[in-house]
Order: C-alpha cells, then sequence, then structure tokens
C-alpha cells in the first residue's frame, strides 16, 4: 500500500475532536477506499489541556498552528480554528507556501481571502479544500464542482443557517415571538458567540458568496452580497405568510443577470409546500438549477460534530486519492470579479404596515404605490382594538428600485403608524 497520508490538525473544537473519532474509528475503511492509510500526526489548539471526550495520545502537540502547518511529517494541514483572518489565515498562507495542501472548514477566511490563497495555492502546486465550510455534510461543493460540471448554472439558493431556521420555524410552531425564540436559541447553544453572524445573515453569505463564484466562474466576493437578517421578522409575519400559503425563509440566492451577478441573502417568503417551505429546525438544504439538469435539490445536517467532520473527511479522502483541481473548480488566474447586479430580478413582494384606522387610509397607500408603476394583487386588514390598524399587501412582479421609492413616499405619508416591512416572494 502506497505511504500514508499524514494530517496536521489545527483546531480542536467540536469538528476536529470528530475529526479525529473518524480517522480512529474508521481507519480500514479510509484506507481502503483512498488507497492509502490516513493518519494524524499532530495537533494545535489554544488549551492542551481541555477535555475534548477525545485521546491525543500518540499525537505530537504545537503551540503555534504556523508552526504545525510548516512540519516537515504533515502532508495537509486541516484547517478548523475559525475567523477570517488571525492564527487561521496565518497557518494557511504558511502551509501552501511550504507546498503543503489544505484542508479548512472556514468560511469566513475564504469569503474575504479566498481568491487570494486560491492564487497562492496554485502557484505552489498545492489545493485548498473546503466542503466543510458551506452547508455543513451535504456535499454541494462537490456537486458544483464536479457532478454538474457540465452544467450552466442558472440559480444557486438555499437556506443555509440553521440557527435562523431554527427560529423562524419554532416562531411559527410555537406562536412564539422573535427575542423569546432568539434567547432559547441563545440558551441552547444555537447561536455564534456573535449572534449577529447568524440572526444577521452574515454567516450565510459567507457561504453563498462561495456558491456563487464556483457556480459563475468569478472571483469570490462577499462584499456585493446583499444582507438582510431576520430581526425584524415578527410572529404576526410568519402567521399571515401562512394564511397566504407560504413561510419565512432567510433565503440566498445567487444567478447571473443580464447586469450582472445577483447575491442575496434576505428573509423570504416561499411557497409552503415547495421542500424549501418544508424546511423544518436546524437543517440546511440547497437548490441548485442547471441548463440540462433542471433542478436539484440537496437537503441535510448544516452544522455539528459529525455531518462537518464528514465533509473535511470526503475532502481528505480526495487528497488522499489524488484528485486535484482549482480551489473554486477553475484555474485562479483566469477569475475575474462579476460586476454586481444588486436585485435586479423581478418579483412579487409582501408588505407589512401600520396604518390609522380612518378613511382615505388606504387609499393614500395605493396611490404611492401606483405612482411607482406598482400595482396590488392582494389586500388584506386584520382585526384590532386599537385605533391603528394591521395591514398586509402583496403586489404584483416589480424590481427594488421602484419598491424602495414607494415605500419612502409610504413611509412619509401621516397614516403610516410604523415603518412598513417588504419582503420578496422567491419562486421555487
Amino acid at each position: 500500500m502506497s505511504e500514508p497520508l499524514r494530517l496536521g490538525i489545527a483546531g480542536l473544537g467540536t469538528v476536529g475532536a470528530g475529526v479525529i473519532k473518524i480517522v480512529r474509528q474508521k481507519a480500514n475503511l479510509l484506507a481502503e477506499r483512498s488507497g492509502r492509510p490516513i493518519e494524524i500526526v499532530a495537533v494545535s489548539a489554544r488549551n492542551r489541556d481541555k477535555d475534548r471526550g477525545v485521546s491525543l495520545s500518540g499525537y505530537d502537540w504545537e503551540d503555534d498552528p504556523v508552526a504545525l502547518a510548516t512540519r516537515p511529517d504533515v502532508d495537509v494541514l486541516v484547517e478548523l480554528m475559525g475567523g477570517s483572518d488571525g492564527p487561521a489565515k496565518a497557518a494557511t498562507e504558511a502551509a501552501i507556501a511550504a507546498g503543503k495542501d489544505v484542508v479548512t472548514a472556514n468560511k469566513a477566511m475564504l469569503a474575504h481571502h479566498g481568491h487570494a490563497l486560491a492564487l497562492a495555492a496554485e502557484q505552489a502546486g498545492s489545493v485548498i479544500r473546503f466542503e466543510a465550510a458551506v452547508a455543513g455534510g451535504i456535499p454541494v461543493i462537490k456537486a458544483l464542482t464536479e457532478g454538474l460540471a457540465g452544467n450552466e448554472i442558472t440559480r444557486v439558493m438555499g437556506v443555509m443557517n440553521g440557527t435562523c431556521n431554527y427560529i423562524l420555524t419554532r416562531m411559527q410552531s410555537a406562536g412564539l415571538p422573535y427575542d423569546e425564540v432568539f434567547a432559547e436559541a441563545d440558551k441552547l447553544g444555537y447561536l455564534e458567540a456573535d449572534p449577529e453572524l447568524d440572526v444577521g445573515g452574515i454567516d450565510a453569505g459567507h457561504k453563498l458568496s462561495l456558491l456563487a463564484a464556483i457556480a459563475y466562474g468569478v472571483q469570490v466576493d462577499f462584499a456585493s452580497v446583499a444582507l438582510e437578517g431576520i430581526h425584524r421578522i415578527t410572529k404576526e409575519d410568519i402567521k399571515q405568510a401562512s394564511d397566504m400559503g407560504y413561510r419565512i425563509k432567510l433565503l440566498g440566492v445567487a444567478q447571473m443577470t443580464g447586469r450582472g451577478l445577483e447575491q442575496r441573502m434576505s428573509p423570504c417568503l416561499v411557497p409552503d409546500t415547495s421542500p424549501l417551505g418544508q424546511l423544518e429546525g436546524g437543517t440546511n438544504m440547497v437548490v441548485i438549477e442547471g441548463d440540462h439538469v433542471g433542478q436539484i435539490v440537496l437537503r441535510g445536517a448544516g452544522a455539528g460534530e459529525g455531518p462537518t467532520a464528514s465533509a473535511v473527511m470526503g475532502d481528505v479522502i480526495d487528497i488522499a486519492r489524488g484528485i486535484r483541481f482549482s480551489t473554486f473548480g477553475r484555474p485562479a488566474t483566469g477569475l475575474v470579479k462579476a460586476a454586481p447586479a444588486m436585485g435586479t430580478s423581478p418579483a412579487a413582494y409582501y408588505l407589512r404596515m401600520t396604518l390609522d384606522d380612518k378613511p382615505g387610509a388606504l387609499a393614500k397607500v395605493a396611490t404611492k404605490l401606483g405612482e411607482a408603476g406598482i400595482s396590488i394583487d392582494r389586500m388584506r386588514q386584520y382585526s384590532h382594538e386599537s385605533s391603528a390598524a394591521p395591514v398586509l399587501i402583496v403586489t404584483h412582479r416589480t424590481t427594488p428600485k421602484p419598491l424602495a421609492l414607494a415605500l419612502d413616499a409610504i413611509t412619509a405619508l401621516d397614516v403610516v403608524a410604523d415603518t412598513p416591512v417588504a419582503l420578496r416572494i422567491e419562486e421555487v
């Protein structure tokens, strides 16, 4: 049998411990599938004495992840520290400079520095693999770079943050307000140390930018992702959307338009009978549409020890097999930055506002929509006990620019009691 593939693991949190368990428990299976043994020779983390539920005996310890990355007996750096900069980036750059391959679960680092790292890897003859960085155990990177390589991708969309999906589905099933479910998710340990990474759409936006770069053969460009979190979603929005046959999801969408690459991560309404509409709890789902294959749906666990470690090991096995290709599926030297198209594709919208309950209030709103060229498909006023009436409007298809103009004009009306909320209705 061939020489073993030797791993150095930087970062021994949940995923790092999961990788060690797979390498130890599945040693024979890994060797059979890859054609060579896979072994861990050294590890690195901030705290050497922490109980991780797995023995580190037999592995060398490095306090400095850069030292780990440059060890002569390490073939592949498995970077599981996280963070867009700092030790993770330094260790990755050191590994590439030393001619090592890199497997990482770090979506933030790749979203911010992916193109530069890909260029460096190509120049050094190294590869960077990152299946675990997007949608946990779902093999969506492999699907785009390999299985669907013969397709022109027309749209990529999905629910890519399990915490947000948990919050929104819990609000629906229990009829609870956002703040209460947010506190519940925090208590359960579902939220990042900085919760805005989750509920602000940043974590999912990182993932979307990576998928868009692969799907459309362009430089990764997280800065051009239009981000909107779920903070403003109320239990009333959830109920009213359900009344109309929709569910609210934090949905990422990337598509190439005539004006450039559109990338957006925002709360949207989707049909409750669609695969995305039926997605519950912390599960992730990615939908890919290609010109030959049509629509395919990938669903699975988006985080956690087992699923993410599984994705890491899939990349490790590919390297062990000698499968090598460019980081984003095409040579980095040929990738250009796509012109960003900020929400140019048309859609219907759900509008929620509170109006003074007096004659002519609805007519004033309808007039402002009409002046912006937006027609009303449906309108509903809910029962109320105060002098302010909750009103729901569904528009016909429009584009974001006239909608923004109309909302500014509506907000300025003397009959509007609060700032209107607009949610896109996505066709899936």
